[in-house]
């Protein structure tokens, strides 16, 4: 079964408990970042103020981010 990410309105990316025990992060140097909580939803930063990056630590809302335009539908926008 594929794994879920969902874009929160105006925060962060969510994954269940479920889904975060089977995900693997790594840095741009490959080296693993574990999880902050074993066992729990993972929350990880879209809006770049978080203090504990890649996880979302809530500092999104003090910053007032707010979601870009609706995403563009790529299987409908012709490839150049």
């Amino acid at each position: 079964m594929p794994i879920t990410i969902t874009v929160r309105k105006n925060g962060s990316f969510g994954i269940s408990a479920e889904d975060a025990a089977q995900i693997v992060l790594v840095d741009h140097e490959g080296n693993v970042i574990p999880p902050r909580a074993e066992g729990r939803p993972m929350s990880l930063c879209r809006c770049g103020h978080s203090a504990v990056k890649p996880f979302c630590d809530g500092a999104h809302k003090a910053a007032g981010f707010c979601d870009p335009a609706d995403p563009v539908d790529t299987a409908a926008t012709p490839q150049s």
